[in-house]
């Protein structure tokens, strides 16, 4: 068995060391002092986070996937940001997908030993067909993960491209990804506990790879979520008739008829009332423009 004592990860935090002697209060604010290390840990890896998100957009646009691999709150993450991107961005649920060592119910319940097989993780990789169109992007926040390392190994095998994240350095535990991020938060609270600083880290990682990914793909217009999945509850029904308005100028009433009209589609309801033509010649001119809002209130295509 490998001594993973001298591990970032695994080393003990002297700013918590009387922890179990503190007021809630106190304890309290040692926790939010902590977290608020990670920010500048996140920052230091810009280059690296900006690397890996242009790796996930060339395959988006190659018809490719990105998929997640973890263990444990690493895979839970994975599996939470793939499963929020179509209710937001209006995306296949294949499109961003999160595999979590010891399949679905490890999502809720620990299943222990399940991260230590290389050839499981490799095995997971084989049973989503995992090609070279696609991305796999690794996620071991300890930096061992033997299932997490088994997926890269077999996705490099078939020509994918890979990303790896860990709060460990590489000269601890090196990878064979394409990008490495290595987002470096520190001892933990309380002593491994990687769901803490590290969690928080790998969830603000996440949500830059995939927010700024789809940016890149269109569906976003300024800030505005315009590819939002605006049939699948009441809450987004509302904000995508708020979106329309905002953009179009027109009042509720309208935004919500020009919603409807647009069979749910914010993006199809903008360029149907900027462009003044129907639903089906505003779908043509968001499949000439890449899907892109902008480009088609910009262009003078007919």
């Amino acid at each position: 068995m490998r001594d993973r004592g001298h591990f970032m990860t695994e080393q003990k935090n002297e700013r918590s060391r009387t922890i179990d002697r503190m007021s809630i209060a106190e304890a309290v604010e040692l926790i939010n002092s902590e977290d608020a290390r990670i920010p500048e840990a996140v920052a230091a890896c810009k280059a690296q986070i900006a690397a890996a998100i242009e790796l996930v957009v060339a395959a988006f646009r190659a018809g490719g996937r990105l998929i997640y691999v973890g263990a444990g709150t690493s895979g839970r993450l994975g599996v939470v940001d793939a499963s929020e991107c179509p209710p937001t961005f209006l995306t296949d649920p294949e499109m961003v997908q999160g595999i979590i060592a010891g399949g679905n119910g490890a999502m809720f319940r620990a299943v222990e030993g399940a991260e230590d097989s290389e050839a499981d993780g490799a095995a997971a990789m084989k049973d989503r067909e995992v090609g070279s169109k696609d991305v796999v992007f690794g996620i071991a926040t300890g930096g061992t993960t033997p299932y997490v390392h088994g997926a890269i190994g077999y996705a490099r095998q078939v020509g994918a491209r890979t990303i790896f994240f860990a709060c460990v350095p590489k000269e601890q535990c090196d990878d064979a990804a394409d990008v490495s991020i290595r987002v470096l938060v520190g001892p933990e609270v309380i002593t491994g506990s990687t769901r803490m600083k590290a969690g928080t880290a790998t969830k603000l990682v996440l949500n830059m790879v995939t927010t700024i990914s789809m940016v890149q793909l269109g569906k976003v217009y300024e800030n505005l979520m315009v590819d939002v999945n605006a049939y699948s509850n009441v809450k987004l029904v509302d904000r995508g008739a708020r979106i329309i308005a905002a953009i179009t100028g027109v009042d509720r009433d309208e935004a919500l008829a020009l919603l409807h009209a647009a069979k749910g589609r914010v993006k199809t309801a903008i360029v149907m009332h900027h462009r003044q033509v129907d639903r089906e010649s505003a779908d043509r001119l968001l499949a000439a423009h890449g899907g892109r809002v902008r480009a088609v209130l910009e262009s003078d295509m007919p």
